[in-house]
């Protein structure tokens, strides 16, 4: 079908979903022919994982995390061993199926990778595929479509291999019903809160109780040293908005690259079909050739046959409709038919791997050629870009250095580029997101040593970005001071005071508990509450394993939990009841949940199983050094 390539989806989300990094776009070229040297960083069977590669990922997993946090990254998250181990486990990963995938013989189609990158929506103007949209997406992302289709292959080619591995990730329906009806589970409990605020009155602080713990604990005193900053920032970017191009330019490029602006014809078919899979292929070109009679006799009913007869669930139910195409975005024997055909002409019965088809053309548009006017900002904008990149390349050592040069001053460099120097308030030696390009470990480094505080000269430039430069020096310097104990006594004895009162609570609670547990019951009780494990939100947190922990045999049943910084909660136990019914659509979810589970479980046993299979070599002195390049 022309939807099969979305078949088992799901599965091939969770498949992928485990290999957490998306695969680097060197083409599947580097991934079985990776020109290594020694300082490779890893060897999975014969294939290679180069030092580029690797950083590569590494830039790829910040960049990813960047986004999820909302621009809100410290880059020494993954400036660890572990995080370093994670991500090259995740490239071994990747490599491992690429090596069984291929000595099971696997391997996407031409006819699924045009297809696949036919339903892509970023691909489509006005519902149809682009082949001028599909170009400049990739351009825009640096890649091209011979790189993207080659990755697209090998991905595909992996959804196979998840296809064959998610096989197992089955779940009986007992299963499912017995975890639904836990989930589903009420229980009415009644709650008794001791605060510790009732315990205040109580506490007796030692004379000298405040003192002991300033001393003791200094450094929660200490304010850290801070620094007001000036900096200037040189990037691609700000490089950009400094480049004019002219009318000239534009029309030299439009008229050297005409090919990229020609639009090809495109084609509007729709189609019904037989599949061989359904009747057998004998069976199945008897029933097209039939169709064919009835659609021949009778051409205005062609939507309505398609609707009752074809097998295309994606197009059927719109009359066969499949829309505009261009070459190459169908299997080569509908297309072929479909191009030969006049507008309103019905083909013959067209065999397919599908099957057999009966084709209507509904559509022509003819090839044109963009005009300029229609491409100017597209052009304009990447001429600008690719101007941008020349010329940063060429500031870039000229920015460093000429801050090198008049250290004293951010001046001289920001008038030579043009750029503004900025000011910081307060900042101080560990990186904070908020202070926006000033949050790079390396440049707070390089400001917060000895010499540039106490010559408040230039920094380094540093790169803080890809294609962004930063130089910045202090000054204003206020260094590390720990606060008078006048200034901190009232918050130490409030919360010297508060712990005495929380011990107190919780001792008190829970001699309570094993008061209601012999039986004698002489609290003042709230009103009782519904819940469940879904929807527990009328109790603490931290009380909800407590309360469906406890024995429902025998009610009533106590159970107690301490508050942290508010004090004790006693929970009495009255009913258990049954949840609402369970219809078949949560039914079917959770089988889902619980199979992708499964699925996860199996993947990591195959992964597994696939490192003991080929031989792994890891280069440690290698992955230490690419981190600092």
């Amino acid at each position: 079908m022309f939807d099969a390539v979305r078949n088992n989806k799901k599965i091939v989300q969770v498949f992928l979903a485990l290999i957490t990094l998306p695969f680097v776009f060197f083409g599947v070229e580097s991934y079985v022919r990776s020109v290594g040297t020694g300082d490779d960083v890893a060897k999975v069977g014969d294939i290679k994982i180069t030092q580029q590669q690797f950083q590569q990922a590494m830039r790829e997993q910040q960049e990813r995390l960047r986004v999820q946090l909302g621009g809100q990254l410290d880059p020494k998250l993954l400036d660890t061993p572990e995080a370093r181990q994670a991500v090259l486990d995740d490239l071994i990963s990747q490599r491992l199926l690429v090596l069984e995938a291929s000595k099971k013989g696997m391997f996407a189609s031409d006819d699924a990778v045009r297809r696949t990158i036919g339903s892509i929506d970023a691909f489509k103007v006005d519902g149809k595929f682009s082949s001028e949209r599909y170009e400049a997406a990739l351009r825009g992302q640096g890649m091209n479509p011979a790189g993207f289709e080659a990755q697209l292959r090998q991905d595909l080619t992996l959804q196979q291999l998840a296809g064959v591995i998610g096989q197992s990730g089955l779940v009986a329906r007992t299963v499912t019903e017995r975890l639904l009806a836990l989930q589903s589970e009420k229980r009415d409990v009644m709650e008794y809160r001791i605060s510790l605020d009732s315990y205040l009155d109580k506490v007796k602080l030692a004379d000298d109780a405040v003192k002991k713990f300033y001393e003791e604990n200094a450094k929660q005193f200490e304010l850290p040293e801070q620094a007001k900053v000036e900096y200037v920032v040189l990037s691609m970017e700000t490089i950009g908005t400094q480049l004019a191009v002219t009318d000239a330019e534009i029309k030299a490029w439009y008229d050297g690259h005409k090919e990229r602006y020609q639009q090809a014809e495109e084609r509007r078919a729709s189609h019904i079909l037989v599949a061989s899979e359904k009747l057998g292929k004998d069976k199945a070109k008897a029933k097209a050739e039939g169709l064919l009679k009835e659609v021949v006799k009778n051409p205005s009913l062609f939507a309505e046959l398609a609707k009752k007869n074809s097998d295309d669930p994606g197009s059927a139910e719109k009359g066969g409709d499949l829309g505009f195409f261009g070459r190459g975005m169908m299997v080569k024997s509908f297309e072929d038919a479909a191009y030969k055909l006049k507008d309103g002409e019905i083909s013959g019965v067209v065999e397919s791997d599908f099957g057999f088809h009966i084709i209507k053309l509904t559509g022509i548009h003819a090839a044109k050629e963009k005009p300029l006017a229609e491409v100017r900002s597209e052009i304009e904008a990447e001429l600008k870009k690719a101007g941008a990149s020349r010329k940063f390349a060429e500031a870039a050592e000229s920015f460093s250095n000429t801050v090198y040069e008049q250290a004293d001053s951010l001046k001289p460099v920001a008038d030579k580029f043009k750029l503004t120097v900025k000011q910081s308030g307060w900042i101080g030696r560990q990186a904070n997101p908020a202070n926006g390009p000033l949050a790079n470990e390396k440049l707070l480094a390089a400001l917060f040593s000895e010499d540039s505080i106490k010559n408040k000269r230039n920094s380094e430039a540093v790169e803080i970005a890809p294609n962004t430069l930063v130089a910045a020096r202090i000054v204003e310097y206020k260094a590390a001071s720990l606060q008078p104990i006048d200034g901190v006594k009232a918050s130490i004895e409030t919360m010297l005071r508060r712990k005495e009162a929380h011990a107190l609570a919780l001792k008190d609670g829970e001699a309570r508990l094993e008061v209601l547990k012999k039986g004698e019951d002489k609290l003042a009780w709230g009103a009782a509450k519904s819940v469940s494990r879904l929807d527990a939100s009328m109790i603490p947190p931290l009380a909800v394993s407590a309360v469906f922990k406890l024995d429902a045999a025998k009610l009533p049943a106590y159970t107690g939990v301490e508050l942290p910084g508010a004090g004790f909660a006693l929970f009495k136990l009255v009913k258990v009841g049954v949840g609402e019914k369970i219809d078949d659509a949560r039914q079917q979810g959770m089988q889902r949940q619980l199979g992708q589970l499964y699925m996860q479980e199996e993947i990591q046993v195959y992964l597994a199983a696939l490192r003991s299979r080929y031989k792994v070599d890891i280069n440690k002195a290698a992955l230490e050094a690419a981190r600092d390049r």
